[in-house]
């Protein structure tokens, strides 16, 4: 339901966006292929907004740190953290939510905000956790200005994802449907659908499909976007095996489904396996 527009003058917003699990089809999404992804509870973003005079983006006390001990402080924190931080993600959809509700002719109110965040997704860990803090910040946006009504479901991760690729990040829709949709989620990013709708097909699936499973992962981040770029490069100049890797990846998930639904869960194994096989 709809906040009271109101409401929104003076209370506090606050959202949270779930990490992110490609469970089937990662990372087909990028090559017009189909997947299957999850979000989980244990790890998330959260965006606050107030009301305020001024439109004011709060660094973070610990990712976008601005004063260090010593030079060499600095350095060790630029090396293993890189130069990324959460500010530049909430400028950034703010920058095309803004744009979006300009060329889609959606009135916005005048009123200003604050916007803070905070997120304990292990960074650089395959977990979104970019665009974890960018689709809460859109919620919040949404209810601020009271036009989650104006903005399709459908059309929601396109937003996170455009807001990603004004920052240079390479990457396709999967994580922010997961985020957005939450839960389970099978989608279908054949290119008749992206040509024709400018999204894909998402259908949620009962959660409860899944068998126990366990969340692993190494502590040594890497850029994924810099990985995606690499291969998507790859992909555009026809290179023949990327294209027919990307084909079979993205048929895993439709047995997945299958599996899923079957509750065929060795079956569920095999491909797994299969998939991290074929990124290697």
């Amino acid at each position: 339901m709809d906040q009271d527009p109101k409401s929104t003058a003076t209370a506090a917003i606050e959202h949270r966006s779930f990490a992110r699990i490609g469970f089937l089809g990662n990372p087909s999404d990028v090559y017009f292929g189909r997947t299957i992804s999850f979000t989980i509870g244990n790890f998330w973003a959260s965006v606050k907004l107030e009301p305020s005079e001024h439109v004011i983006i709060k660094p973070h006390p610990f990712n976008d740190l601005v004063q260090f001990n010593s030079l060499d402080h600095l350095l060790n924190r630029l090396e293993n953290e890189g130069y990324y931080g959460g500010v530049r993600l909430l400028m950034a959809i703010c920058k095309v939510f803004r744009n979006h509700c300009k060329d889609n002719g959606i009135q916005l109110h005048q009123r200003n905000f604050t916007l803070s965040y905070d997120t304990n997704i292990p960074r650089q860990t395959g977990l979104s956790g970019s665009s974890a803090i960018v689709s809460a910040a859109l919620s919040c946006l949404l209810d601020f200005y009271n036009v989650r009504h104006l903005i399709k479901l459908q059309v929601r991760p396109n937003l996170v994802l455009n807001a990603e690729k004004e920052l240079g990040i390479v990457a396709g829709l999967q994580d922010r449907v997961a985020q957005v949709y939450g839960g389970l989620v099978h989608m279908d990013f054949s290119k008749e659908h992206m040509d024709k709708l400018g999204h894909g097909i998402y259908t949620p699936m009962d959660i409860t499909l899944l068998p126990p499973l366990h969340l692993i992962y190494a502590e040594n981040p890497s850029d994924s976007g810099k990985v995606h770029s690499r291969v998507r490069q790859r992909w555009l100049d026809g290179d023949e095996m990327i294209i027919t890797s990307m084909e079979e990846v993205g048929k895993l998930a439709e047995e997945g489904r299958t599996a899923l639904l079957e509750k065929d869960h060795s079956k569920l194994v095999q491909l797994m396996n299969r998939n991290f096989d074929l990124r290697r």
